[in-house]
Protein backbone atom coordinates (compact mmCIF):
# COMPACT_ATOMS: atom_id res chain seq x y z
CA UNK A 1 0.00 0.00 0.00
CA UNK A 2 1.20 3.25 -1.19
CA UNK A 3 1.19 6.62 1.07
CA UNK A 4 -1.33 8.07 -1.41
CA UNK A 5 -3.38 4.96 -0.66
CA UNK A 6 -3.48 5.61 3.46
CA UNK A 7 -4.26 9.16 2.56
CA UNK A 8 -7.83 10.48 2.76
CA UNK A 9 -7.72 12.79 -0.74
CA UNK A 10 -9.82 15.45 1.62
CA UNK A 11 -6.18 15.94 3.52
CA UNK A 12 -4.34 18.50 3.48
CA UNK A 13 -0.96 18.46 1.24
CA UNK A 14 2.39 17.29 2.72
CA UNK A 15 4.32 20.12 0.60
CA UNK A 16 8.21 19.47 0.78
CA UNK A 17 10.09 22.10 -1.13
CA UNK A 18 12.86 20.61 -2.45
CA UNK A 19 14.66 24.34 -2.98
CA UNK A 20 14.70 26.96 -0.57
CA UNK A 21 17.91 29.15 0.65
CA UNK A 22 19.51 30.20 3.93
CA UNK A 23 22.79 32.16 4.91
CA UNK A 24 23.90 34.60 7.73
CA UNK A 25 24.52 38.22 6.20
CA UNK A 26 28.07 37.87 5.09
CA UNK A 27 30.34 39.29 7.71
CA UNK A 28 28.61 37.25 10.77
CA UNK A 29 30.23 33.80 9.30
CA UNK A 30 33.45 35.17 10.81
CA UNK A 31 32.61 32.60 13.87
CA UNK A 32 32.60 29.93 11.47
CA UNK A 33 35.44 30.28 9.90
CA UNK A 34 39.17 29.08 10.64
CA UNK A 35 40.87 32.38 12.02
CA UNK A 36 43.31 32.01 9.81
CA UNK A 37 41.38 32.84 6.46
CA UNK A 38 40.16 35.85 8.61
CA UNK A 39 42.72 38.43 6.56
CA UNK A 40 41.27 37.25 3.55
CA UNK A 41 37.58 37.26 4.22
CA UNK A 42 38.16 40.75 5.59
CA UNK A 43 39.00 41.50 2.24
CA UNK A 44 35.95 39.30 0.30
CA UNK A 45 33.89 41.39 2.69
CA UNK A 46 35.56 44.77 1.29
CA UNK A 47 34.86 44.10 -2.15
CA UNK A 48 31.03 43.56 -1.53
CA UNK A 49 30.10 47.10 -2.66
CA UNK A 50 32.41 46.56 -5.97
CA UNK A 51 30.71 42.65 -7.06
CA UNK A 52 27.01 44.90 -6.09
CA UNK A 53 27.93 47.60 -8.82
CA UNK A 54 28.97 45.01 -11.10
CA UNK A 55 25.58 43.08 -10.85
CA UNK A 56 24.05 46.55 -11.61
CA UNK A 57 26.20 47.59 -14.76
CA UNK A 58 25.16 43.42 -16.02
CA UNK A 59 21.58 44.28 -15.52
CA UNK A 60 21.51 41.07 -12.81
CA UNK A 61 20.83 44.01 -10.35
CA UNK A 62 18.02 46.25 -10.95
CA UNK A 63 17.89 49.09 -8.70
CA UNK A 64 14.22 50.09 -8.70
CA UNK A 65 13.16 46.47 -7.97
CA UNK A 66 15.83 45.84 -4.93
CA UNK A 67 14.28 49.02 -3.08
CA UNK A 68 10.94 48.06 -3.27
CA UNK A 69 11.46 43.88 -2.85
CA UNK A 70 13.70 44.71 0.23
CA UNK A 71 10.88 47.27 1.54
CA UNK A 72 7.96 45.61 0.87
CA UNK A 73 9.51 42.18 2.21
CA UNK A 74 11.82 42.90 5.30
CA UNK A 75 10.43 40.95 7.95
CA UNK A 76 10.03 38.19 5.96
CA UNK A 77 13.48 38.27 4.44
CA UNK A 78 14.93 37.64 8.05
CA UNK A 79 13.83 34.37 7.50
CA UNK A 80 16.73 33.59 5.51
CA UNK A 81 18.96 33.34 8.86
CA UNK A 82 16.39 34.03 11.66
CA UNK A 83 15.22 30.44 12.47
CA UNK A 84 11.72 31.74 14.22
CA UNK A 85 10.99 34.18 11.44
CA UNK A 86 11.75 30.90 9.07
CA UNK A 87 8.96 28.90 10.66
CA UNK A 88 6.62 31.85 10.29
CA UNK A 89 6.81 31.54 6.54
CA UNK A 90 7.11 28.11 6.05
CA UNK A 91 3.60 27.90 7.98
CA UNK A 92 2.09 31.19 5.88
CA UNK A 93 3.28 29.57 2.55
CA UNK A 94 1.48 25.99 3.47
CA UNK A 95 5.62 24.52 3.34
CA UNK A 96 5.82 21.65 6.09
CA UNK A 97 9.42 20.89 5.28
CA UNK A 98 12.25 22.30 3.05
CA UNK A 99 15.69 21.51 1.64
CA UNK A 100 17.93 24.25 2.28
CA UNK A 101 20.74 25.69 0.19
CA UNK A 102 23.05 28.66 0.40
CA UNK A 103 22.35 32.20 -0.19
CA UNK A 104 19.21 33.65 0.86
CA UNK A 105 19.73 36.96 -0.75
CA UNK A 106 19.73 36.61 -4.10
CA UNK A 107 19.47 40.19 -4.61
CA UNK A 108 21.99 41.91 -3.37
CA UNK A 109 24.03 39.14 -2.34
CA UNK A 110 24.38 40.07 1.61
CA UNK A 111 24.34 36.71 2.56
CA UNK A 112 26.84 35.44 0.35
CA UNK A 113 28.75 32.26 1.83
CA UNK A 114 32.62 33.15 2.23
CA UNK A 115 34.89 33.85 -0.38
CA UNK A 116 31.54 33.02 -2.67
CA UNK A 117 31.46 29.31 -2.36
CA UNK A 118 27.25 29.36 -2.36
CA UNK A 119 25.81 29.18 -5.52
CA UNK A 120 28.73 30.30 -7.44
CA UNK A 121 30.84 27.49 -5.90
CA UNK A 122 33.18 26.61 -8.79
CA UNK A 123 36.51 24.55 -10.26
CA UNK A 124 37.73 27.71 -10.44
CA UNK A 125 38.09 28.88 -6.99
CA UNK A 126 41.23 29.07 -5.30
CA UNK A 127 41.19 25.01 -3.08
CA UNK A 128 41.94 26.36 0.37
CA UNK A 129 39.56 29.30 0.15
CA UNK A 130 36.69 27.41 -0.80
CA UNK A 131 36.70 24.58 1.55
CA UNK A 132 37.57 26.73 4.14
CA UNK A 133 34.36 29.20 3.39
CA UNK A 134 32.04 25.92 2.54
CA UNK A 135 33.18 24.69 5.98
CA UNK A 136 32.07 27.82 7.93
CA UNK A 137 28.71 27.82 5.78
CA UNK A 138 28.39 24.21 6.48
CA UNK A 139 29.10 24.76 10.14
CA UNK A 140 26.62 27.35 10.41
CA UNK A 141 23.69 25.61 8.52
CA UNK A 142 24.51 22.91 11.27
CA UNK A 143 23.16 24.98 13.59
CA UNK A 144 20.66 26.55 11.99
CA UNK A 145 18.88 22.97 10.62
CA UNK A 146 19.12 21.82 14.37
CA UNK A 147 16.80 23.76 15.60
CA UNK A 148 13.96 22.08 13.73
CA UNK A 149 15.75 19.03 12.42
CA UNK A 150 12.14 17.16 11.05
CA UNK A 151 11.76 20.44 8.98
CA UNK A 152 14.87 20.67 7.03
CA UNK A 153 17.17 19.10 5.07
CA UNK A 154 20.34 21.02 5.13
CA UNK A 155 22.57 20.82 2.22
CA UNK A 156 26.67 20.93 2.62
CA UNK A 157 29.04 22.88 0.25
CA UNK A 158 30.76 20.29 -1.28
CA UNK A 159 34.20 22.04 -3.55
CA UNK A 160 34.46 18.61 -4.79
CA UNK A 161 37.53 19.52 -7.31
CA UNK A 162 39.98 19.88 -4.58
CA UNK A 163 41.99 17.08 -2.74
CA UNK A 164 39.93 14.05 -2.85
CA UNK A 165 41.01 13.07 1.06
CA UNK A 166 39.48 15.71 2.09
CA UNK A 167 36.15 16.19 0.29
CA UNK A 168 35.34 12.85 1.16
CA UNK A 169 35.97 13.42 4.71
CA UNK A 170 33.83 16.67 4.92
CA UNK A 171 31.08 14.53 3.08
CA UNK A 172 31.55 12.47 6.81
CA UNK A 173 31.79 15.44 8.43
CA UNK A 174 28.56 16.64 7.16
CA UNK A 175 26.67 14.24 8.00
CA UNK A 176 27.75 13.66 11.47
CA UNK A 177 26.58 16.91 12.24
CA UNK A 178 23.13 16.78 10.83
CA UNK A 179 23.42 17.63 7.08
CA UNK A 180 21.54 15.74 4.55
CA UNK A 181 22.55 16.40 0.99
CA UNK A 182 25.82 17.73 -0.48
CA UNK A 183 25.91 20.17 -3.40
CA UNK A 184 28.83 20.09 -6.21
CA UNK A 185 30.28 22.82 -8.38
CA UNK A 186 27.82 22.91 -11.31
CA UNK A 187 31.48 23.98 -13.42
CA UNK A 188 34.70 22.19 -12.96
CA UNK A 189 36.71 24.67 -15.36
CA UNK A 190 40.37 23.74 -15.49
CA UNK A 191 39.74 20.88 -13.04
CA UNK A 192 39.38 17.25 -14.05
CA UNK A 193 35.75 16.55 -15.13
CA UNK A 194 33.20 14.60 -13.11
CA UNK A 195 33.75 11.28 -15.49
CA UNK A 196 37.37 10.86 -14.06
CA UNK A 197 37.59 7.92 -11.42
CA UNK A 198 39.69 10.26 -8.87
CA UNK A 199 36.04 11.03 -7.63
CA UNK A 200 34.77 7.69 -7.48
CA UNK A 201 35.63 7.52 -3.34
CA UNK A 202 33.13 11.16 -3.22
CA UNK A 203 30.43 9.45 -5.35
CA UNK A 204 30.70 5.69 -2.60
CA UNK A 205 30.51 8.04 0.45
CA UNK A 206 27.86 9.81 -0.32
CA UNK A 207 26.21 6.76 -1.30
CA UNK A 208 27.16 5.19 1.62
CA UNK A 209 26.03 8.54 3.73
CA UNK A 210 22.68 8.47 2.13
CA UNK A 211 23.17 11.55 1.01
CA UNK A 212 21.73 13.16 -2.24
CA UNK A 213 24.52 15.14 -4.47
CA UNK A 214 23.27 18.05 -6.58
CA UNK A 215 24.24 21.15 -8.48
CA UNK A 216 22.05 24.50 -8.47
CA UNK A 217 21.91 27.27 -10.92
CA UNK A 218 24.28 30.24 -10.26
CA UNK A 219 27.24 29.37 -11.17
CA UNK A 220 28.58 30.36 -15.12
CA UNK A 221 31.60 31.76 -17.21
CA UNK A 222 29.74 35.00 -17.29
CA UNK A 223 33.16 36.69 -18.43
CA UNK A 224 32.26 35.31 -22.02
CA UNK A 225 28.84 36.97 -21.60
CA UNK A 226 30.42 40.57 -21.70
CA UNK A 227 27.31 42.88 -21.03
CA UNK A 228 24.64 40.67 -22.64
CA UNK A 229 22.51 39.56 -20.21
CA UNK A 230 20.25 37.12 -22.60
CA UNK A 231 23.55 35.23 -22.97
CA UNK A 232 23.52 34.17 -19.29
CA UNK A 233 20.08 33.94 -18.50
CA UNK A 234 20.17 31.67 -21.26
CA UNK A 235 22.61 29.51 -20.58
CA UNK A 236 22.81 29.72 -16.57
CA UNK A 237 20.57 26.64 -16.27
CA UNK A 238 22.38 24.57 -19.10
CA UNK A 239 25.52 24.09 -16.46
CA UNK A 240 24.00 22.51 -13.25
CA UNK A 241 22.55 20.11 -16.04
CA UNK A 242 25.75 19.55 -17.72
CA UNK A 243 27.04 17.50 -15.10
CA UNK A 244 24.26 14.27 -15.15
CA UNK A 245 25.71 13.34 -18.50
CA UNK A 246 28.63 12.69 -17.44
CA UNK A 247 27.83 10.75 -14.55
CA UNK A 248 25.28 9.07 -16.59
CA UNK A 249 27.44 8.15 -19.64
CA UNK A 250 30.78 7.45 -17.90
CA UNK A 251 29.16 4.25 -15.70
CA UNK A 252 28.97 6.57 -12.33
CA UNK A 253 25.27 5.56 -11.78
CA UNK A 254 26.11 1.77 -12.90
CA UNK A 255 28.96 1.77 -10.84
CA UNK A 256 27.40 3.72 -7.66
CA UNK A 257 23.79 2.55 -7.35
CA UNK A 258 22.92 4.02 -3.99
CA UNK A 259 24.06 7.32 -5.53
CA UNK A 260 21.58 10.13 -5.79
CA UNK A 261 22.04 12.87 -8.44
CA UNK A 262 19.69 16.02 -8.18
CA UNK A 263 19.59 19.45 -10.82
CA UNK A 264 18.17 22.33 -8.87
CA UNK A 265 16.69 26.10 -10.02
CA UNK A 266 16.91 24.47 -13.21
CA UNK A 267 13.27 23.62 -14.47
CA UNK A 268 12.69 20.30 -15.90
CA UNK A 269 11.55 21.57 -19.16
CA UNK A 270 15.00 20.25 -20.67
CA UNK A 271 14.11 16.72 -19.75
CA UNK A 272 12.10 15.08 -22.32
CA UNK A 273 13.96 15.55 -24.88
CA UNK A 274 16.94 15.11 -23.51
CA UNK A 275 16.09 11.50 -22.39
CA UNK A 276 14.52 10.98 -25.84
CA UNK A 277 17.70 11.51 -27.10
CA UNK A 278 19.74 9.46 -24.85
CA UNK A 279 17.47 6.37 -24.92
CA UNK A 280 17.74 6.75 -28.58
CA UNK A 281 21.04 5.98 -28.88
CA UNK A 282 21.47 3.43 -26.43
CA UNK A 283 18.59 1.46 -27.69
CA UNK A 284 20.75 2.04 -31.32
CA UNK A 285 18.24 4.36 -33.43
CA UNK A 286 19.65 4.83 -36.69
CA UNK A 287 21.57 7.39 -35.87
CA UNK A 288 23.51 5.95 -33.61
CA UNK A 289 24.28 2.40 -35.13
CA UNK A 290 27.54 3.74 -36.13
CA UNK A 291 28.59 4.48 -32.96
CA UNK A 292 30.02 1.63 -30.68
CA UNK A 293 28.09 -0.03 -27.75
CA UNK A 294 28.22 1.57 -24.84
CA UNK A 295 29.60 -0.79 -22.44
CA UNK A 296 29.73 1.19 -19.21
CA UNK A 297 25.57 1.12 -18.76
CA UNK A 298 23.89 -1.54 -18.32
CA UNK A 299 20.48 -0.66 -18.87
CA UNK A 300 18.92 2.20 -20.61
CA UNK A 301 19.29 5.77 -19.82
CA UNK A 302 15.82 6.47 -18.37
CA UNK A 303 16.20 3.42 -15.80
CA UNK A 304 18.90 5.33 -14.18
CA UNK A 305 16.84 8.64 -14.27
CA UNK A 306 14.08 6.91 -12.23
CA UNK A 307 16.30 4.71 -10.13
CA UNK A 308 18.75 7.38 -9.47
CA UNK A 309 18.06 10.90 -10.60
CA UNK A 310 15.23 13.81 -9.88
CA UNK A 311 14.91 17.34 -10.37
CA UNK A 312 14.54 20.07 -8.28
CA UNK A 313 12.07 21.59 -10.34
CA UNK A 314 11.83 25.36 -8.58
CA UNK A 315 8.53 26.70 -9.43
CA UNK A 316 6.94 24.47 -11.76
CA UNK A 317 5.37 25.60 -14.52
CA UNK A 318 2.38 24.74 -16.58
CA UNK A 319 4.54 23.39 -19.72
CA UNK A 320 6.64 21.23 -17.10
CA UNK A 321 3.68 19.38 -15.76
CA UNK A 322 1.96 19.08 -19.07
CA UNK A 323 5.48 16.50 -19.86
CA UNK A 324 5.62 14.87 -16.58
CA UNK A 325 4.86 11.62 -18.10
CA UNK A 326 7.83 11.52 -19.95
CA UNK A 327 9.68 12.95 -17.08
CA UNK A 328 8.45 10.60 -14.73
CA UNK A 329 5.97 12.16 -12.15
CA UNK A 330 8.38 10.67 -8.98
CA UNK A 331 11.30 12.65 -10.52
CA UNK A 332 9.71 16.16 -10.33
CA UNK A 333 10.47 17.51 -7.33
CA UNK A 334 8.35 20.84 -6.27
CA UNK A 335 10.07 24.12 -5.01
CA UNK A 336 9.44 27.41 -3.76
CA UNK A 337 12.93 28.91 -3.77
CA UNK A 338 12.06 30.93 -0.44
CA UNK A 339 13.35 33.73 -0.30
CA UNK A 340 14.14 34.41 -3.50
CA UNK A 341 12.00 36.39 -5.56
CA UNK A 342 12.15 34.66 -8.43
CA UNK A 343 10.12 31.68 -6.49
CA UNK A 344 6.86 31.45 -5.02
CA UNK A 345 6.57 33.28 -1.73
CA UNK A 346 5.24 35.02 -0.23
CA UNK A 347 2.20 34.05 -2.58
CA UNK A 348 3.23 30.26 -2.76
CA UNK A 349 -0.63 29.10 -2.01
CA UNK A 350 -1.86 31.09 -4.92
CA UNK A 351 1.17 29.69 -7.29
CA UNK A 352 0.23 26.23 -6.23
CA UNK A 353 -3.39 26.77 -7.72
CA UNK A 354 -2.64 28.53 -10.86
CA UNK A 355 -0.05 25.36 -11.51
CA UNK A 356 -1.94 22.04 -9.56
CA UNK A 357 -5.54 23.25 -10.51
CA UNK A 358 -6.22 20.29 -12.79
CA UNK A 359 -3.12 17.80 -11.81
CA UNK A 360 -5.14 14.56 -10.24
CA UNK A 361 -4.82 14.76 -6.82
CA UNK A 362 -2.41 11.56 -6.36
CA UNK A 363 0.08 13.07 -8.67
CA UNK A 364 -0.10 15.96 -6.84
CA UNK A 365 1.07 15.11 -3.74
CA UNK A 366 3.75 12.89 -5.11
CA UNK A 367 5.20 15.86 -6.85
CA UNK A 368 4.58 18.88 -4.15
CA UNK A 369 5.95 16.37 -1.10
CA UNK A 370 6.47 12.38 -0.71
CA UNK A 371 8.65 12.02 -3.75
CA UNK A 372 11.04 14.50 -1.88
CA UNK A 373 10.82 13.09 1.69
CA UNK A 374 12.04 9.83 0.03
CA UNK A 375 14.70 11.28 -1.86
CA UNK A 376 16.34 13.65 0.91
CA UNK A 377 14.83 11.51 4.10
CA UNK A 378 12.11 13.44 5.29
CA UNK A 379 10.17 11.07 7.72
CA UNK A 380 6.48 11.71 6.74
CA UNK A 381 5.06 11.05 9.88
CA UNK A 382 6.81 13.36 12.44
CA UNK A 383 5.75 16.12 9.46
CA UNK A 384 1.65 14.75 9.21
CA UNK A 385 0.11 16.66 12.32
CA UNK A 386 2.23 19.82 10.70
CA UNK A 387 0.67 19.18 7.40
CA UNK A 388 -2.82 18.75 8.93
CA UNK A 389 -2.27 22.14 10.58
CA UNK A 390 -0.66 24.12 7.68
CA UNK A 391 -0.89 22.48 4.35
CA UNK A 392 -3.17 23.59 1.47
CA UNK A 393 -6.17 21.13 1.09
CA UNK A 394 -7.36 19.85 -2.66
CA UNK A 395 -9.90 22.21 -2.89
CA UNK A 396 -7.68 25.09 -1.67
CA UNK A 397 -5.66 24.02 -4.97
CA UNK A 398 -8.71 24.41 -6.97
CA UNK A 399 -9.40 20.28 -6.98
CA UNK A 400 -11.99 18.85 -6.23
CA UNK A 401 -11.55 15.57 -4.36
CA UNK A 402 -15.12 14.10 -4.79
CA UNK A 403 -14.46 10.77 -6.45
CA UNK A 404 -16.37 11.44 -9.46
CA UNK A 405 -14.29 14.45 -10.54
CA UNK A 406 -11.08 13.03 -9.74
CA UNK A 407 -12.04 10.32 -11.99
CA UNK A 408 -12.94 12.98 -15.11
CA UNK A 409 -9.38 14.92 -14.15
CA UNK A 410 -7.60 11.14 -14.60
CA UNK A 411 -9.64 10.98 -17.97
CA UNK A 412 -8.80 13.99 -18.88
CA UNK A 413 -4.92 12.53 -18.73
CA UNK A 414 -5.01 9.07 -19.48
CA UNK A 415 -4.30 9.57 -23.23
CA UNK A 416 -0.78 11.62 -22.11
CA UNK A 417 -0.09 8.82 -19.29
CA UNK A 418 -1.18 5.67 -22.28
CA UNK A 419 1.81 7.55 -24.54
CA UNK A 420 4.00 8.30 -21.84
CA UNK A 421 7.80 8.19 -22.85
CA UNK A 422 6.18 7.23 -26.62
CA UNK A 423 9.71 6.17 -27.87
CA UNK A 424 9.07 3.07 -25.53
CA UNK A 425 5.48 2.49 -25.86
CA UNK A 426 5.01 2.47 -29.21
CA UNK A 427 2.32 5.23 -29.64
CA UNK A 428 2.17 7.35 -32.70
CA UNK A 429 1.87 10.66 -30.05
CA UNK A 430 3.99 13.07 -30.75
CA UNK A 431 6.10 11.47 -33.40
CA UNK A 432 6.03 11.57 -36.81
CA UNK A 433 8.45 9.34 -38.33
CA UNK A 434 9.67 5.28 -37.84
CA UNK A 435 12.89 6.69 -36.18
CA UNK A 436 11.37 9.00 -34.06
Amino acid sequence: MTDQDRQNPLDPYLIISSDCHAGLPTERYRPYLDSRFHRQFDEFLGQAQARREESTRLGIRNDAFAEKWFHDNEEGLRGGWDAAQRVKELDGDGVAAEVVFPDADAVDSQTAAPFGVGLGLSGDQDPELGMAGAQAHNRWLADFVSEHPERHCGVALLPLTGEVDRVVAEVRRAKESGLGALMIPSMWVDKAPYHDRRYDPVWAAAAECAMPVVTHSGAAPRHEYGDHLGIYVSEVTWWPARPLWFLLWSGVFERHPGLKFGVAESGCWWLPNLLWFMDRLYLGAHGGKKLSPFAELKRPPHEYLDRQIFVCATNTKRRELAQRYEIGVDNILWGSDFPHPEGTWPDTRAWLKRTFHDIPVTETRRMLGLAAAEVFGFDTGKLAPLAQRIGPTPADLGQSADAAAQAAVEASWARSREVGRHWLTDHDFPVLGADA
